[in-house]
């Protein structure tokens, strides 16, 4: 290498310990003081080897901007200090790169930061990845779904604002270049339950104080829903607001999502209406009613809200309330019908309720899955992110947390086996003998919980089943015949003596030790539950609704298809998905992120160092550390450990010019570090144990305090010497300036002295000859002056003889004239006297009609006719003549410029005339088409060897042949048709091919549609009946639409006599199969200029938007 190049590391700079593999000694103690330290220093995140522990800091951080993406981007997992973005580019790297599909596993309990966590995970990946309008569109889609399923899946709860009630697994698929193409979405045991009821201090899901916060009034109107979160029994009210919580922006952000994602309005309608019903089913109350057998049953007390509840779900209400009444039991051909009394009538309600949003969670869960899936069937790398429930240990803990502590433990389980296997891979790999490592294996907790024969699980589906009085007690008492030897079962009512003196166990509660602590399980409702019951006739009600998103929910409803057969259990169910969710995991490489919440108040800057210490415990961080270092605590590639310790040995500093791992042998040698701490494998160099890494980190700083020490030496005397010489540079610099100044100055001086004596000498000669010519001058002007005056004389006198002779020869013609004119005017008096009069005026009249036209000849208007100008009347008594003569010159300009005309020329001028009739202050469009000479055939169809299939099919002459664009009927894309008119048909044919597409005959055409706005939209209404109308109207946009509409007109009218209706209107109706479509015509600012845009909205109404 040229120069050293220095990179930095996780050990620069380290905050207490940045991968606890190193940390020493090794305890719980020393484990959270690191932590603790860490996040003092606003470092969240620590590593265990590739695990990423991140500590939630309850506050925003600068440690996700754009810049730190880049900085993590590409890097070596180790090269930066922990971070998130670290363990996401390296799982993207391995996918793209080695083709190895991933899964990031996020586990943690409430509040701990899982779900920003896999926020961050996909918003680093989508930075990263490529770019593009499809691949954008993607990305944008993967991360809104996020909104959504927030939305309707998490709640405010006592340890987090925003807690996630529900498991999401996320697979990411991508194309061979690393672009996102889609998603799958798997959601796991969604806690219905906290639809009917909420513990205290926490609420319902996001959704529904959403809806109520930000709906607009006529949605609420429409819904029939009221603002105030007390009219909804449903909704708890001691924390119905949330500092720091705007619902009704959030509820706009969810709407938006769910367009982006690709709902349609109608469904996102629809979706809201079953959010609203189910609110208005916690209204429902019943009252005890006797029947006269002696039966108790129940009536609904106000009838006001179910019947709200039916106009909205389309239900008719007599189906409704007597499901809420009565319940069916059918067996085989026997139907037996039983009343309901209110503690019946209630839990059927809460049931209802309870199913109608987890099977809408679900319905949304797949919809989306819809949107973001894949388009291509190309093969696939996949990335999934696993966002799921922590272990939970409750005061009061139930069925919900007995199984999300089921899935942790198989996720722990399947964390240590890959975690053993990726360190026995990698030892194999680098040819370092691999060693036994002894651990906790806690597949003996997951058979007592999962075995299909005397698992717990199995034992509560078998006594869910069991005919006969099946209560809580009775599954217990069956849990302890069963499970009493079991080492990690506990109960008060065991078998096993060992435990009969333990009064911590209360008489309805089992205990048992999982692998993060020992948890005790409140047996009341595990049966209830488990079985998550749904009466048949509920069920029946619901399908037979109009409202096509409930009926899709309960297909099991159709009295066609009734299943007689037990619906699978809660459990049951949920012990399947958690063995799909491990194979799929199995498949992948693993990464992990444990997340720890450090307090319980939501708090920044806070560290319960016993809360810490519990979630440590739970999530197996000290057992994790430990299988990590049983054998070697620190690896690392030969380069880089060689260009980081090099500067320790003289062989190897400052470069080492030989294969790394020689390198790395001879430091390893000088530094005489004992050979059972290292091992050499094959790409890497391990060390046992840290105290030999951190005492090379030692040496390392010694030894750069000394290299330092000897760069400020000799840096010291380089700027010495430097300065030296620039100032005895510049001494010798200045010196000659001084003395060219100086030379400059006596010559300047000595060259002035010069110049005034030059200047007086040339002056003194100058003015001597100047005399000497002014004495000369003045004897050549006196000559002058003498002979001038001599000449002048002499001329004078010739001239006044001149003179004197004219004045002689003048007087004769006047005296000849003044006769002539005196004898004239006696001829005058003698003849002309008396009708001088009528003869002046004849004569001034003349002149004056003589001027005037001389005068219109010069003044005439050109030979346009539409010039209007003529030049003003001069004289009254002309008017009418004036006017007569501006007529007769319109006519004959007129008749001079029709002469011109070709045939062609006057059908075109008609064709004018006719869209002027037609359109003129009716369609915007038509102003500028004013000056559009009518072509007809654009596309010269009989030159063009492309369409000499289209020639040879059409034996009509062609009166249009022009490209136009066809509104697909189904999305309101378009297609480029060729739109062709002859003497009897209209005939539309493909661009490319020339094939014919459609004939219509000119007599099944009974209107043309179209906008008053300005653009080429238009639409071709059918005759009902005829063969052309099978598929329905025809709509088009063409940038000829005037001249189009104008031909199709005068040919129709040709043709069949009878006028072709034109309807001009911004909203008309077109037939499309066997529905009517509105077309609407809106203003609006296009993205594309000025170009109008025609987009589907619903399946009635196509939105054109004109700029």
């Amino acid at each position: 290498m040229a120069k050293m190049e220095v990179k930095t590391s996780l050990l620069d700079n380290m905050i207490g310990v940045g991968d606890m593999v190193l940390l020493e000694p090794l305890n719980e103690d020393t484990f959270i003081n690191n932590l603790k330290k860490r996040f003092d220093h606003n470092e969240i995140y620590t590593y265990i080897g590739s695990v990423v522990i991140s500590v939630n800091p309850y506050r925003s951080l600068p440690i996700y901007s754009p810049e730190k993406v880049e900085d993590y981007r590409n890097r070596n997992f180790y090269e930066l200090s922990p971070h998130i973005f670290a363990l996401s580019d390296e799982a993207y790297r391995s996918l793209r790169d080695q083709d190895k599909d991933q899964c990031i596993l996020i586990t943690g309990e409430s509040g701990a930061g899982k779900t920003e966590a896999s926020k961050l995970v996909m918003s680093y990946v989508a930075a990263v990845c490529g770019k593009g309008a499809e691949v954008n569109q993607v990305k944008e889609q993967l991360l809104q779904s996020n909104p959504v399923l927030e939305a309707f899946g998490n709640a405010k709860t006592v340890r987090n604002d925003n807690s996630s009630r529900f498991g999401k697994y996320m697979d990411i698929e991508f194309d061979f270049k690393g672009d996102p193409l889609g998603g799958v979405i798997s959601n796991y045991l969604l806690e219905k339950s906290r639809v009917v009821k909420q513990p205290r201090g926490e609420r319902n899901f996001h959704v529904f104080y959403q809806l109520l916060s930000g709906a607009s009034e006529e949605l609420l109107n429409k819904l029939t829903l009221e603002r105030d979160f007390s009219r909804y029994n449903y909704l708890s009210l001691d924390s119905a607001k949330v500092n720091g919580v705007d619902d009704a922006a959030n509820f706009r952000t969810v709407r938006n999502a769910m367009q982006i994602v690709g709902f349609m309005d109608d469904e996102a309608e629809s979706v809201l209406e079953v959010v609203a019903a189910v609110l208005k089913l916690g209204n429902i109350e019943f009252k005890p009613e006797s029947r006269v057998n002696g039966l108790d049953e129940s009536k609904i007390k106000d009838k006001n809200e179910l019947k709200e509840i039916c106009e909205l779900t389309g239900i008719d209400q007599s189906v409704l309330e007597r499901a809420f009444s009565f319940r069916t039991v059918e067996a085989k051909q026997e139907k037996v019908s039983t009343t309901l009394n209110v503690a019946q009538a209630y839990y059927a309600r809460d049931a209802l309720a309870k199913n109608l949003y987890s099977r809408l969670f679900s319905w949304l869960v797949n919809r989306i899955n819809e949107s973001i899936k894949a388009q291509t069937k190309v093969r696939k790398k996949v990335m999934g992110v696993l966002d799921i429930y922590g272990f939970e240990i409750f005061e009061d803990n139930s069925f919900e947390q007995f199984i999300i502590n089921y899935c942790n433990e198989k996720l722990q389980q399947i964390f240590i086996e890959l975690t053993l296997k990726e360190e026995q891979e990698e030892y194999i790999r680098e040819g370092i003998e691999w060693t036994h490592i002894d651990y906790f294996n806690n597949a003996i907790i997951c058979d007592l919980i999962e075995n299909n024969t005397n698992g717990i699980l199995a034992m509560l589906d078998e006594e869910c089943l069991r005919p006969g009085t099946v209560t809580d007690e009775t599954f217990l008492e069956k849990l302890n015949q069963v499970c009493a030897t079991h080492q990690h079962f506990e109960s008060r009512m065991s078998k096993s003596s060992r435990f009969l003196n333990d009064t911590s166990l209360p008489h309805s509660c089992f205990r048992i030790q999982h692998y993060a602590g020992k948890v005790l399980y409140q047996v009341e409702g595990f049966v209830d539950k488990n079985n998550d019951l749904l009466y048949r006739d509920l069920s029946q009600a619901m399908w037979k609704a109009s409202h096509t998103l409930i009926k899709s929910l309960f297909p099991e409803g159709n009295p066609a298809k009734i299943n007689l057969k037990r619906p699978p259990t809660a459990g049951s169910q949920f012990k399947a998905s958690v063995a799909t969710l491990m194979k799929n995991l199995q498949t992948k490489n693993p990464n992990y992120i444990r997340c720890i919440k450090p307090n319980d108040k939501k708090a920044a800057h806070i560290f319960n160092e016993a809360l810490v210490c519990h979630q440590i415990r739970y999530l197996g961080l000290l057992e994790n550390v430990r299988v990590r270092r049983a054998g070697y605590a620190f690896r690392q590639a030969y380069e880089p450990c060689l260009e980081r310790y090099k500067m320790l040995c003289k062989q190897t500093w400052p470069h080492w010019k030989g294969p790394a791992r020689a390198g790395v042998e001879v430091l390893f040698n000088e530094l005489e570090i004992p050979v059972e701490e290292y091992s050499f494998g094959r790409s890497k160099i391990f060390i046992r144990n840290p105290r030999t890494l951190f005492k090379l980190e030692d040496l390392r700083k010694q030894r750069l305090e000394d290299l330092a020490t000897l760069i400020q030496k000799i840096y010291r005397g380089w700027k010495c010497r430097t300065h030296f010489l620039l100032m005895r540079k510049s001494q010798i610099v200045i010196a000659a300036w001084y003395r060219r100044y100086a030379q400059q100055k006596r010559y300047q001086q000595i060259k002035s002295s010069a110049l005034v004596i030059q200047s007086y000498i040339r002056g003194w000669k100058a003015r001597k000859i100047l005399r000497e010519l002014k004495h000369q001058k003045r004897c050549e002007e006196a000559a002058t002056t003498i002979a001038a005056y001599w000449h002048g004389t002499q001329a004078r006198r010739e001239l006044n003889r001149l003179k004197e002779e004219a004045r002689n020869k003048h007087a004769i013609a006047v005296i000849w004239a003044y006769w002539l004119g005196s004898k004239v005017r006696r001829e005058y008096r003698k003849f002309f006297r008396a009708n001088a009069g009528k003869k002046i005026y004849e004569f001034t009249l003349q002149r004056i009609v003589q001027k005037y036209f001389l005068d219109m000849k010069n003044k005439m208007p050109s030979l346009s006719p539409i010039d209007m100008n003529w030049p003003s009347r001069p004289y009254l008594f002309l008017d009418s003549t004036h006017k007569e003569l501006k007529r007769i010159f319109h006519l004959w300009r007129c008749k001079k410029y029709r002469d011109q005309f070709t045939d062609q020329q006057k059908l075109i001028y008609e064709e004018k005339l006719e869209a002027s009739e037609l359109f003129k202050d009716k369609k915007a469009l038509y102003p500028s088409s004013v000056g559009q000479p009518f072509q007809g055939a654009y596309l010269e169809i009989n030159k063009n060897p492309k369409y000499k299939k289209l020639k040879d099919a059409i034996e009509e002459k062609i009166i249009i042949a022009e490209v136009v664009n066809k509104i697909n009927r189904a999305n309101g894309k378009s297609t480029s048709r060729i739109f062709l008119l002859t003497n009897n048909n209209l005939l539309l044919a493909d661009q490319k091919s020339g094939q014919i597409k459609s004939e219509v005959p000119l007599v099944d055409v009974t209107k043309v549609s179209m906008s008053s706005q300005n653009d080429g939209f238009f639409a071709v209404h059918l005759k009902e009946g005829s063969e052309a109308a099978s598929k329905g109207d025809f709509l088009f946009s063409s940038d000829h639409l005037i001249e189009m509409a104008t031909k199709l007109y005068r040919t129709t009218l040709s043709q069949t006599k009878q006028k072709l209706n034109i309807e001009i209107s911004d909203e008309f109706l077109v037939q499309f199969r066997q529905d009517k479509v509105c077309v609407k015509f809106i203003q609006g600012n296009q993205k594309n200029g000025s170009v109008p845009t025609c987009k589907r909205k619903n399946n009635r109404l196509l939105e054109v938007a004109v700029p």
